[in-house]
């Protein structure tokens, strides 16, 4: 197990190492609400990436080793976890009965970001893609109800894989130590690059707003 979780991990990382160089800052207006996944995460902390570092660089690997970390704890609720398998199991029927799935194979960049933009004040959306989402499971019948038993059995498995997936989210996090000199490497040549040319390019504005040279 430790040897495949490894494997994974380096795939992983591997993977985002193959992507930095196609980032570009985002040109849009930032969210206000903190990325819940990125903020504080000691997977990120372990590759040495701080809080200066773009978000979108931080999510793009934090997303694909937590999708590591998932697909262990996947395989330990399926050997160990029978209710909770069988909850996960209908819950998954559940959602391919839905006929919209906005948040489903998207990139590691995407996922678990907000479907819709922070709305503007004064600018209402017309309709929003989350909005359309719950509409669509709110049209699914509901699952099937648990005896208090049954809740309690539950709420222990859950707890379990919880406990399961902090220890592989540790083991983990000593498997990225390896990885932080490649990390750190790729960001100073291709993300920092980026944002010192911005910040140049903002000084210049700031110096010369009526230059008409100026772009």
């Amino acid at each position: 197990m430790k040897r495949s979780l490894e494997t994974q991990v380096d795939q992983a990382v591997e993977a985002w190492l193959r992507w930095v160089p196609r980032w570009e800052p985002a040109t849009h207006r930032g969210r206000v609400a903190p990325c819940r996944r990125c903020l504080g995460s000691p997977i990120l902390s372990a590759v040495g990436i701080g809080s200066n570092v773009p978000h979108g660089v931080q999510h793009g690997l934090s997303t694909r080793i937590k999708t590591v970390v998932d697909h262990a704890v996947a395989e330990y609720t399926a050997r160990n976890l029978p209710m909770l398998q069988a909850e996960l199991d209908q819950q998954a029927a559940r959602n391919r009965a839905r006929s919209y799935r906005p948040s489903e194979n998207l990139d590691p960049e995407y996922e678990g970001m907000p479907l819709d933009p922070d709305p503007v004040p004064g600018a209402p959306f017309l309709f929003t893609i989350a909005a359309l989402a719950d509409d669509d499971v709110a049209e699914l019948p509901p699952l099937p109800p648990l005896s208090d038993e049954a809740k309690a059995a539950l709420r222990q498995e859950v707890g379990l894989a919880d406990e399961y997936a902090n220890m592989i989210g540790r083991e983990i996090c000593g498997m990225l130590l390896r990885h932080r000199l490649a990390v750190q490497g790729a960001i100073s040549q291709y993300v920092e690059p980026q944002i010192e040319a911005l910040l140049a390019e903002l000084t210049q504005a700031l110096d010369s707003p009526f230059d008409p040279e100026t772009p």
